[in-house]
């Protein structure tokens, strides 16, 4: 099912790539009419790109599929009169409109914060940026990596030896658009209270930042020096991940009755009193020690026994899946987080994308429609504009859209 609690809110999504369609996506699923504002030639970039190269070949790429599901899509030539023109019609019919242009691309347009706010004055605009449109660095172009690499992610990330490394996937791409998204739903409330638009700055850099959670707070508030832990968990031990007969399983046994009770499954209880483990701090202090300890037992079963076994005890544990296998795993099977979509480029006729991860009403949230062709919905929504066939017909030649 499609959700609607942002039933009657019409966004204008600009955007290109994974951070700015991501926030779109969120949108759309949350019930938002979302149309997407492309260039005639080409249209968002991630429509070239994705792993499957006959797809791209037909400007519908893996990446782009995977984000913009449940939007329609207008191609609009801002260069050009006839489109500023267009574009002045959308954005004054627009509850909302989000981009990540650089900063300052849309303004050399013609079309900066006032001249948006002189055309719709209830307008929320979100601009999503790698580092937000003030500070020295606001010009600079910003891709995920480059984020991670300046946000201290990748110093966190790995171990003594590996470290800086770079997170498997495009983690601040995702925190950014999540941080634009929820502005740009606090922002309509306030609209829908007020009559009063927003103009919102959102950066990667600065979401970031605010994900990483302790690594950033441990040092502003207890100045502890971040370091890359691998697989630990710096503030208690033990809690990471061990070898098993057979693989990785995670155990965070962070509680003083959790390594007791872990202590006992495993047939180790001298461990309780042992001098070395005795409280949480003699514990990480020693944490190397205690996993070893603690990997002598775990090997001799594998890593789904030992979940079986940990099951009930309350230890939080679980074994360490590939990709794939988390998917097709029962949980995610029972919470109708994967869905199919019909798209005739592909080689079969349908795709499955990811919607929701909130269920609303006690149902899974799954887009609505497709994602769209390139440009596929232009005459329709310039219909809902109040254009005629014949002025519809006129932008076409002179390539305005």
């Amino acid at each position: 099912m499609s959700a609607d609690l942002l039933e009657g809110v019409r966004v204008l999504d600009m955007t290109n790539v994974l951070a700015g369609p991501f926030a779109g996506y969120q949108l759309a699923l949350l019930g938002a009419a979302v149309i997407k504002v492309e260039t005639p030639h080409g249209g968002d970039l991630a429509r070239q790109l994705g792993a499957d190269p006959e797809l791209s070949a037909q400007y519908a790429g893996v990446s782009f599929l995977a984000q913009n599901a449940g939007k329609r899509s207008v191609t609009v030539d801002l260069k050009t009169p006839g489109g500023k023109q267009v574009f002045e019609r959308l954005v004054a019919h627009a509850d909302v409109l989000l981009e990540n242009f650089r900063p300052g691309v849309l303004e050399r347009l013609g079309f900066g914060w006032d001249r948006l706010r002189e055309l719709n004055p209830r307008l929320v605009y979100c601009a999503v940026s790698g580092f937000g449109s003030t500070g020295p660095m606001r010009t600079r172009p910003a891709y995920d990596q480059v984020i991670q690499g300046l946000s201290g992610m990748m110093s966190v990330t790995g171990t003594d030896d590996t470290a800086p490394l770079r997170v498997g996937f495009p983690v601040c791409d995702s925190f950014g658009g999540l941080a634009a998204a929820m502005a740009v739903c606090a922002a309509v409330v306030r609209q829908r209270r007020t009559g009063r638009g927003a103009k919102l700055d959102t950066s990667m850099l600065d979401a970031a930042l605010t994900a990483m959670g302790w690594v950033v707070s441990d040092h502003l508030i207890a100045g502890r020096e971040p370091v890359p832990m691998g697989n630990e968990n710096i503030t208690s031990a033990p809690s990471g991940t061990f070898q098993t007969a057979d693989g990785a399983l995670n155990i965070a046994a962070n509680k003083q009755e959790q390594f007791e009770a872990l202590c006992r499954v495993l047939d180790r209880e001298e461990l309780i009193e042992d001098p070395r483990f005795r409280t949480r701090e003699d514990r990480k202090r020693h944490r190397d020690v205690l996993r070893d300890e603690l990997e002598i037992s775990l090997k001799t079963r594998s890593a789904a026994e030992w979940d079986t076994i940990l099951l009930d005890t309350g230890v939080p544990a679980a074994p360490v899946v590939t990709v794939p296998d988390a998917l097709v795993s029962e949980q995610i099977g029972h919470r109708g987080l994967v869905c199919e979509v019909g798209v005739p480029a592909a080689r079969e006729g349908n795709i499955r994308v990811v919607g929701l991860p909130t269920h609303v009403d006690g149902s899974p949230v799954r887009p609505a429609t497709r994602p769209p062709y390139l440009g596929e919905h232009t005459d329709e929504v310039l219909t809902e504009l109040g254009y005629t066939g014949d002025e519809i017909d006129q932008l076409h030649r002179l390539g305005a859209v």
